[in-house]
């Protein structure tokens, strides 16, 4: 028998860590805000942080020019569109996307591009949507449109503890209910996933986006929480439909987004509404509109105009870094993290650590989701761990991270314990823990990004185990109502 391999003490020691140093470089100089008072920022998930560069480089071209609303006919307003069409380029070019084949609308956020195409996307009978479980509420949302067009909604269960998607169960949910409807309609589909799972870290193959091609389906991609860390190339894979929020991406500007879209898919949606800025042309009296033929027809109103250079701006940055040497350097601290957590066991020899999702470094992304047991099983209350945690100067992430189908999968949740009529008279969260016979209310995340170090996975590392490890359960000081899931 061999003997069990012994853990890496620090990721410095990982093979190909010290190749990523340019990153600790950052980290000491662009990033050293991230350090003030002792602080360790793990919830890039959430956000991506801001580097000085780009906070200096908003602050000098205000100041240097001066730019107006892009829809008026003037100098200031022609250096702000000229502006906003310089960073559609950059998004393009970060992308390798063709722009003959793909536009770039200009959003709020990923949310605003999901809802773009959910409302406008014309479902119905012959036009189904299907969803895995894993996926972001802003995503699920988007069946509400479909139900109110009469469209079935179809939905790919979770396979195994590592909450992935079974191809085989995926194919079944496409070719369901298809064939001669479909054939004599004409009509398409729209299947909905994430590259990578906000809740599990899980990465899906981006290979679904030809196969559900093959069955006729146009495909959305929620890249949110993939393209912060990982390479997406849309002259190699293409998808319909592809939702960001750049805030994710690199930290400034909030507020803005981008749905990058194959023109023909952006063609065959139709609006229900219009807003400044998206027609050519409207009568009142005449009751009729004319839409704009390129991608402002989906930009509603006055785009961000001050804030979408930044974005330029940041890609420039990123790929300056190199999102492939991000990528190293986030899945080598996820590994080393996932290895160390499976080590942390109670003098009762249970574990302290219970991840949802996979337990090594593959086929994932820089999402770490888990549960803390005490020595005799029980769950250590998120609440509880959120608020020390906080304590302590950690920034993480409690809860159900917005995803109910990966947290449903991870909980063992079964459809039937879901039904309404179980739940009626049910007002708050922690009554629908209750009803559900759940310990907690979802779990603890960390994740890495762009300025993540070893250090900041040590530390964490070491709060976990001197705070939790063989800490019996006891009565806690009274916790907060959970809000919202």
């Amino acid at each position: 028998m061999g003997s069990e391999q012994v853990p890496h003490t620090s990721p410095t020691a990982l093979p190909g860590y010290a190749a990523t140093g340019r990153i600790d470089e950052l980290r000491a100089t662009e990033y050293r805000h991230l350090d003030a008072d002792g602080r360790v920022y793990l919830d890039y998930a959430g956000a991506g942080v801001t580097a000085q560069a780009q906070v200096r480089a908003h602050h000098d071209r205000l100041l240097a020019g001066l730019y107006s609303n892009p829809h008026s006919e003037n100098p200031t307003s022609a250096a702000a569109g000229s502006l906003v069409e310089s960073a559609r380029r950059a998004v393009l070019d970060f992308f390798r996307a063709d722009p003959a084949e793909y536009a770039v609308v200009f959003t709020p956020n990923a949310s605003g591009a999901c809802r773009l195409v959910g409302e406008a996307y014309d479902f119905g009978r012959a036009a189904p949507l299907v969803l895995t479980w894993d996926n972001h509420n802003s995503v699920n949302g988007i069946r509400e449109y479909a139900r109110s067009a009469r469209g079935s909604v179809r939905y790919v269960p979770l396979d195994g503890p590592e909450l992935r998607v079974a191809e085989s169960d995926l194919v079944a949910a496409l070719d369901a209910g298809r064939g001669r409807l479909v054939r004599r309609s004409g009509r398409r589909g729209l299947f909905a996933y994430p590259a990578q799972s906000n809740f599990s870290g899980v990465q899906h193959p981006l290979g679904w986006v030809e196969l559900a091609h093959q069955r006729g389906y146009d495909v959305l991609l929620d890249a949110a929480a993939f393209a912060p860390t990982n390479r997406l190339d849309l002259s190699v894979v293409r998808p319909d439909f592809v939702c960001l929020s750049w805030y994710k991406l690199f930290g400034y500007p909030t507020g803005v987004g981008a749905l990058l879209a194959r023109r023909p898919a952006l063609a065959r949606l139709r609006r229900p509404w219009f807003a400044g800025g998206t027609i050519r042309a409207v009568s009142v009296q005449g009751d009729w509109h004319r839409p704009m033929d390129d991608e402002s027809a989906f930009e509603d109103g006055t785009l961000n105009f001050l804030s979408i250079p930044d974005v330029e701006f940041g890609l420039r940055w990123l790929d300056s870094i190199g999102v492939d040497l991000v990528h190293s350097r986030v899945g080598l601290l996820t590994a080393w993290l996932l290895e160390r957590l499976a080590t942390l066991r109670h003098d009762t020899g249970g574990p302290l650590v219970e991840v949802y999702g996979p337990a090594t470094g593959a086929g994932r992304g820089g999402t770490v989701t888990f549960n803390l047991r005490h020595p005799d099983g029980t769950v250590v209350d998120e609440r509880l761990v959120a608020r020390e945690a906080a304590a302590a100067g950690f920034s993480l992430r409690t809860g159900c991270f917005c995803n109910p189908g990966a947290g449903e999968g991870a909980f063992g949740i079964s459809r039937a314990a879901t039904r309404q009529r179980l739940l009626a008279g049910v007002d708050t969260i922690d009554q629908y823990l209750a009803a559900l016979r759940l310990p907690t209310g979802g779990a603890v995340r960390v994740s890495f990004g762009l300025a993540s170090t070893a250090t900041d996975a040590e530390r964490f590392v070491a709060f976990v185990q001197s705070t939790y490890l063989n800490r019996q359960a006891g009565a806690e000081s009274p916790l907060p109502p959970r809000l919202r899931c």
